[in-house]
């Protein structure tokens, strides 16, 4: 049986869909569908969400979004940042369909291979809000340590063949002067590095693009197999359908600003 994964991209400009549309295409399984969509474009034009102004800016866009899939019939959607933004309201909005972060997966990926692990970020900037996600997650106590590459989002897709130096450059540090045992990649657009950068540095090399992308799958398919889905009961039961409705929210089909289907492998 077919499953219907939706890769989101979360900001309101496509620039970033070829290449989330280019993971999907080489990394799902057979008889998975993959749509990778981005947010409606009046949420604005940032390309990407490194302050907290603009996460909290496209928030309700997000949940709007996951919402919007599972109404669509998708099976499970990843979220395309590693800020892992507004997960617990997509996934109350959502009403049982997984919603997949890529931060949680990368971890739960690299935790699997290994004791120790350090998180490759772009800016120094970036760290404390990752830490406080990662101690929600209750995985600060198997990190070895944050390595900046002292790079923004966009610098990082402009100047690449600098971003791969830099992230092999601090990986070695990770592995070598923090002890970890496997490096996660702290952006999702650190896409297309983790091959060259794992077989410098000899440890597993976590690209959460693809962690949040096979974490759907499998997501999709426990659900189909054991219905295993989001819970609804306490901290993410979703609000009551009347409620909604005397309140006019979440009423009105979301429009994506682009999407892309997948061509099946």
């Amino acid at each position: 049986m077919t499953s219907k994964i939706m890769y989101l991209n979360c900001v309101g400009v496509p620039a970033y869909d070829q290449t989330f549309a280019a993971v999907a295409a080489a990394y799902r399984a057979r008889g998975v569908d993959v749509t990778v969509a981005s947010l409606d474009p009046q949420v604005g034009a940032m390309d990407h969400l490194e302050y907290r102004v603009y996460e909290t800016l496209v928030a309700r866009d997000v949940m709007l979004a996951a919402r919007q899939a599972a109404r669509e019939g998708y099976d499970a959607l990843a979220l395309g940042c590693f800020y892992d933004p507004a997960l617990d309201e997509a996934r109350q909005a959502a009403r049982g369909m997984p919603v997949i972060g890529p931060c949680q997966a990368a971890i739960e990926t690299a935790l699997r291979l290994a004791n120790r692990y350090s998180v490759i970020i772009g800016r120094r900037t970036w760290q404390e809000q990752m830490h406080r996600t990662i101690r929600r997650y209750g995985f600060d106590g198997q990190l070895a340590s944050f390595r900046s590459l002292g790079l923004g989002v966009t610098e990082m897709v402009a100047r690449r063949e600098e971003t791969e130096r830099r992230i092999v450059e601090q990986a070695r540090r990770a592995v070598d002067e923090d002890q970890a045992e496997a490096i996660v990649l702290g952006c999702t657009l650190e896409v297309g590095f983790y091959q060259t950068v794992q077989d410098i540095v000899g440890v597993p090399v976590i690209d959460p693009a693809i962690a949040a992308l096979k974490c759907a799958e499998h997501a999709a398919e426990l659900r189909r197999l054991c219905h295993w889905q989001t819970s609804q009961r306490w901290s993410l039961q979703p609000p009551p359908d009347d409620e909604l409705k005397r309140f006019g929210l979440l009423q009105a089909p979301y429009r994506f600003g682009a999407r892309i289907e997948v061509p099946p492998g």
